[in-house]
């Protein structure tokens, strides 16, 4: 497998200031397909971008409301970042913002590969893509998602009603009603309506359901599919040890953002990034479930092979928890550079 050596060239976390006007986010480093925003220093809703659906529909991780137009959030996807108007939850005067970014592969293009056909932007060399399709309630549908990988993770949310966002993650979703949701604090679920059709995961396919989350006629969804790739990202699970001595996840890179969850008890969804703050131990949560404000509690350390829980609490290093990772540097380069811990 080819190794990505410059990660930031398909995932940046951005920090900025809000002016209370309108500004364009600069300092990206690429033209961003899926843009994640949060407030930093006070109460507001995550909201989510992508270049599918369009610049100023947003979702939000911590709801179920569907897609809605707001010209005041994200304005446009540019060539070097984004640009914000007004809303409060993207651009209040003196507030502290930041975004999570990822490269895609631009506006999309029709995917017939599996029986329901969709729009897909693919970023093949970092295994990322955006997808849209549309329901039809039958159990085992297949949707196309460009990867020409299996994929290791999946987030679905519909975007044209009241839905919840299920996950599903190669390494514990191993039948067709297991799923976590990233609105909810919820344990991993094993039993109820089928999300999933596991089986018909493949290179080019992802499998689904008949559960109106995932596939329901008349219902429009997007979905958010990632595969693993060298030197960029990691997706799986670690088992806590309760103590700050913490358990260590080998991810082959240094980290830039970490996504995790309690997986066998009621907790809830945590972000980490390499800017919040610049050293260890990492103390910059934030919440996909909810609108909270950051909090600074210390919980991990990021290093040059992976990250170690610096932490007893419960939804960070008590049981088993799922993770995703992505790199901000390659533990060794191809041409043999090793990268440092923090």
């Amino acid at each position: 497998m080819a190794q990505i050596n410059k990660p930031s060239e398909y995932f940046n976390t951005k920090l900025y200031t809000g002016n209370g006007s309108t500004q364009s986010i600069t300092g990206v480093g690429f033209q961003p397909d899926w843009v994640w925003t949060k407030k930093r220093n006070g109460v507001c809703d995550h909201h989510i971008f992508d270049v599918l659906r369009g610049a100023t529909y947003k979702i939000n991780s911590a709801s179920t409301e569907a897609s809605s137009a707001d010209a005041n959030t994200l304005t446009s996807f540019d060539s070097d970042g984004f640009s914000v108007g007004t809303n409060p939850c993207q651009n209040n005067n003196t507030d502290t913002y930041v975004s999570w970014n990822w490269l895609a592969n631009g506006s999309g293009v029709s995917n017939t590969d599996g029986s329901i056909t969709s729009t897909v932007s693919a970023n093949t060399t970092s295994g990322f893509s955006i997808v849209t399709y549309s329901g039809n309630s039958t159990a085992g549908a297949t949707i196309g998602h460009g990867l020409n990988s299996v994929p290791s993770m999946v987030i679905v949310k519909s975007i044209t009603n009241a839905e919840s966002w299920p996950v599903y993650l190669k390494s514990v979703t191993t039948a067709n009603n297991y799923y976590l949701y990233l609105n909810s604090t919820g344990a991993l679920v094993t039993s109820g309506g089928d999300r999933w059709s596991v089986g018909s995961n493949s290179s080019t396919l992802f499998g689904l359901g008949n559960d109106g989350t995932t596939n329901q006629s008349g219902q429009t969804y997007v979905a958010y599919c990632f595969a693993e790739k060298k030197g960029f990202s990691k997706f799986g699970s670690y088992v806590g040890n309760g103590n700050a001595d913490g358990t260590f996840v080998y991810t082959g890179f240094k980290p830039a953002m970490v996504i995790y969850k309690r997986s066998d008890g009621i907790e809830g969804w945590m972000i980490q990034d390499n800017r919040r703050p610049e050293y260890n131990p990492i103390g910059g949560n934030l919440f996909p479930n909810n609108a909270n404000a950051e909090s600074t509690d210390a919980r991990f350390d990021f290093l040059s092979n992976g990250f170690k829980a610096r932490s007893g609490n419960q939804n960070t290093n008590a049981s088993t928890h799922i993770y995703m990772a992505f790199a901000e540097q390659p533990l060794v380069s191809s041409s043999g550079v090793p990268c440092t811990a923090r």
